[in-house]
């Protein structure tokens, strides 16, 4: 397992590393310029290659149901911590500053970071060695699933009702961000056209992508990390942190206890829910304008946290490892 871990953590840290070098070098413009493009144009890449190579009816059964129920009941637990918050931090008289809480950018990256996990890079990165083969299914099922209704759904109208004020919005703008989601249309792309064959170069040209995708995400998010004011921003991802790495997985593993099934389904199915907050909450505040402090803090103790709490769920239930 340890192997496994630094090979994933590797890129990681060189990547959002370099980025954290070069910041200060760069435009200022530079991470919303990167993030706009990953938006538009490397992510959907992406889930375009992808969609493509993957075989959904070899995958259908119960990961998907308890991928959204995590999201939604994610969602849920980081809606009832934000009011706790913003009840616990009113200031005290009418003349006193406002609560960090009440800011609806910093809601909405509260909600994103709570929510959303790395089930892509990190996910299928680590999943798939701590598991057997018939049950690696189920993690790249979760990951499609999270990222498809979660990432791009969720995620999305999230992002676009938070990111604009309360008296400009309308229930029509959050479809119509929606359904104007690069990423989903590519992902339909990807699965009607999994029967044609492309010429080799674009075929090649499409999985390379992904190599492309990922060190500029990982360099974005260097770059925001530099902008962190150290214990003052980490601060503000404390009650993501934990929501999305410790007390969500936990009460998936409870579920599944519940629904009876075997310990590798279950512990494919714990340790995706319990992956760190997503690199696209980042992308999603550069686009929508959200507070990128909160996301990138969030990243950042998740990450961590992540090296602690696979042991955990492997002790809770895991196996040992079966040879390969």
């Amino acid at each position: 397992m340890t192997e496994t871990l630094v090979h994933a953590y590797v890129p990681l840290l060189v990547w959002s590393g370099l980025g954290l070098l070069l910041f200060r070098f760069l435009p200022d413009g530079l991470p919303r310029l990167l993030g706009r493009g990953l938006y538009w144009v490397g992510i959907p890449l992406e889930v375009l290659a992808l969609a493509r190579q993957t075989h959904f009816a070899r995958n259908i059964g119960i990961a998907p149901i308890v991928t959204i129920a995590a999201l939604l009941g994610g969602l849920g637990l980081a809606w009832l911590s934000l009011q706790s918050l913003r009840r616990v931090s009113q200031p005290a008289s009418a003349t006193d500053a406002p609560s960090i809480w009440e800011d609806r950018s910093r809601q909405g990256s509260f909600l994103l970071s709570s929510t959303l996990g790395n089930t892509g890079f990190v996910g299928l990165a680590i999943a798939p060695a701590l598991v057997s083969d018939p049950y690696v299914s189920w993690i790249v099922f979760y990951s499609i699933t999270h990222n498809i209704i979660g990432t791009y759904g969720i995620g999305v109208v999230l992002s676009s009702y938070f990111g604009r004020s309360s008296e400009s919005n309308r229930w029509w703008m959050q479809l119509r961000d929606v359904l104007t989601v690069p990423s989903l249309w590519a992902f339909a792309l990807g699965y009607a056209t999994q029967s044609v064959v492309l010429p080799d170069r674009v075929e090649d040209s499409l999985h390379a992508s992904i190599w492309v995708v990922i060190p500029i995400a990982l360099l974005l998010m260097g770059m925001r990390l530099s902008q962190l004011n150290g214990w003052k921003s980490l601060k503000l991802a404390i009650v993501p942190a934990i929501l999305k790495v410790i007390i969500l997985p936990a009460g998936v593993g409870l579920a599944t206890r519940l629904l009876q099934l075997p310990a590798e389904p279950s512990l494919a199915l714990v340790l995706m829910s319990g992956m760190p907050t997503a690199f696209a909450g980042l992308i999603l505040a550069e686009e929508y304008e959200l507070d990128r402090e909160t996301i990138a803090s969030s990243i950042v103790l998740t990450t961590g946290l992540l090296l602690l709490t696979i042991p955990l769920w492997l002790l809770l239930w895991g196996q040992p490892l079966p040879s390969r």
